[in-house]
Parts: structure tokens; C-alpha cells; sequence
């Protein structure tokens, strides 16, 4: 039995009547009445009661009546979940974050695309930059919002936000009034920096920083995070160089001061695998070039 004999079974049954059978299925009558008797050879059953003036369903017939409808229904459902999934309108997408990420533009992008596609499940992890590297080498990401971007042959790198380095510092620190620091001040307080493993990771972009702007960090604490740095800061147990989308935020108990003369600028990258061929993750980096773009 395949579909086509079923969806002529169907209108048969349903119309009880080969001759309007055959016109709502748009053919003639006598191969309608040989499809309906090749399926009864087949299926080793009678399904219909043939009589002079009107036929009716056997037992078997209505059995195959109420299964083939449950059939049909199925398959329609199927087609169309598919036809979601191919389109992006349904499904599930994995994405990973750097902590800064949450400061910045990944909020609007996760709301616009929310907003685009309300049936995609969404699983949001913070990760450092080496786990994200990892995780997409495993497919258990399908995209990673890193700083820096990562650097492998098998991803595509698309740039979302520039943005410069800026001082988080305690609020209890007298700054004069000023609203910029100099490099050479930080000798006096320790310069909190994360994550302390693995390496090379955003720690070094700031250290490569310093030491390019010529000053060599004598007091280092390192934590995993950056929101381990920030409480470090805020208790007042040093400084830290962080994007300065991070100001965005006020946090009680520091501040933040721009750094002069700037000493670089960090890139927020979105990364996924070259090989990736869903359409989700088409439709969601799609989405968030193009908040990026509003927003920088």
C-alpha cells in the first residue's frame, strides 16, 4: 500500500461512490476502480460492500478508513514541522558568550531574533574563549559571540563591534575629578586580569596592550571571569582594563575612567563552523550584523 492507493481509498470511502470519487480526485473512473481493487489484492482484504445501487465499508474497511486518515494526518504534520525547521521558523540553537558579550549587543541581537523566530528554543551558555573554541570543534555550539575572535581554519569570523579599553576601578579611589587615567597611575594598584587559564585569552590582549604602550604590569591578580573581576574591583582589591561597553552598566562600588592615551581596542566577534548549513544560524547571524550595525 503506498500514499497515492491510500488518498484513493480515502475519497472512495468517504464519498461512497466511485463516480464522485473519481471527479474530486480529477480522473476518470475505471483506473479509480482498479486502484481500489489492486489495494484489496494487496492488502488481502475486502473494503468494500459493492451493491447494485450503493456500496458500503466492510469492517476492513473502516478500520483502514480511520488508520489512513490518522496516516495522512501525520504525514501533513510532518511535512510541515520539516518545512518549519528548513525555514528557521522552528528547532533549537546553542549559543555561547564571553561574559563581556552581556554588556554590549547580544541582549538586542537575542531579542530580535526572539522577535523574528518565537518558536526557536534558545540555550544561551557563558563560556570563556578557549571552551567556546572547543565547543564549536564539537558541534555542541552553534555559535559563539568570543573576544577575541577565534582563530581556526574550520569557523567564519564576522566583526559586530569595535570598541575601546577602557579603567574599571574602585569608586573609593580618588581621582580628582578626572574622568581619564593615565597608564603609568595603575603602577600603584594591582591589575586584576582573567581568565588565568587556559592561554593565550582576552588576559593577554590587555596585557600585549600594556606592554606595546610601555608599561610592564608589576601586580597581577587573576581570576576566571570578568564578573569575578569586577567584584574584585569593586571590594577594592585592584583595577581592571575591560571593553568599554562594561560602562553600560553602572555596578556600585567602582567606576570607570578612559584610559589616554588609548592603549587598543577590542573586537566583539560572532564565529560559527564553515561547514554550517542551518538555517538557523544563517538567520541569527544575519540578525546580528544587522543589530550591530544599527546600534555601532
Amino acid at each position: 500500500m503506498n500514499f497515492r492507493q491510500l488518498t484513493y481509498f480515502i475519497a472512495v470511502a468517504e464519498e461512497l461512490h466511485f463516480g464522485r470519487a473519481a471527479e474530486r480526485l480529477d480522473m476518470a473512473q475505471p483506473p479509480l476502480s482498479r486502484q481500489i481493487k489492486q489495494l484489496e489484492e494487496e492488502l488481502g482484504a475486502i473494503l468494500f460492500n459493492r451493491g447494485r445501487s450503493a456500496i458500503t465499508l466492510t469492517q476492513a474497511g473502516e478500520r483502514l478508513l480511520d488508520r489512513g486518515k490518522s496516516i495522512l494526518a501525520q504525514m501533513e504534520d510532518t511535512r510541515l514541522e520539516v518545512r518549519r525547521l528548513g525555514q528557521g521558523a522552528e528547532g533549537r540553537l546553542r549559543i555561547g558568550f564571553v561574559g563581556s558579550a552581556t554588556f554590549g549587543i547580544l541582549p538586542n541581537i537575542i531579542k530580535s531574533y526572539r522577535a523574528n523566530f518565537p518558536e526557536v528554543n534558545l540555550s544561551l551558555v557563558p563560556m570563556n574563549n578557549a571552551q567556546l573554541h572547543r565547543a564549536l570543534v564539537s558541534r555542541e555550539l552553534d555559535v559563539a559571540f568570543a573576544r577575541p575572535a577565534l582563530r581556526d581554519p574550520e569557523f567564519l569570523t564576522k566583526e559586530l563591534m569595535e570598541e575601546k579599553l577602557i579603567l574599571a576601578l574602585p569608586d573609593t579611589v580618588d581621582t580628582g575629578g578626572r574622568s581619564v587615567a593615565k597608564l603609568e597611575r595603575l603602577a600603584m594598584h594591582h591589575l586584576i586580569l582573567y581568565p588565568e587559564y587556559p592561554r593565550p585569552s582576552y588576559a593577554d590582549v590587555v596585557l600585549n596592550a600594556c606592554e606595546e604602550a610601555g608599561y610592564e604590569v608589576p601586580l597581577r591578580i587573576w581570576c576566571m571571569d570578568l564578573q569575578t573581576a569586577l567584584s574584585l574591583v569593586a571590594v577594592g582589591e585592584g583595577v581592571c582594563i575591560v571593553p568599554e561597553s562594561v560602562s553600560s552598566a553602572p555596578r556600585k562600588g567602582m567606576k570607570f575612567l578612559k584610559i589616554e592615551p588609548e592603549i587598543a581596542r577590542t573586537a566583539l566577534s560572532v564565529n560559527y563552523r564553515l561547514d554550517e548549513q542551518g538555517v538557523h544560524v544563517q538567520n541569527f547571524v544575519r540578525i546580528a550584523q544587522k543589530v550591530a550595525r544599527k546600534v555601532f
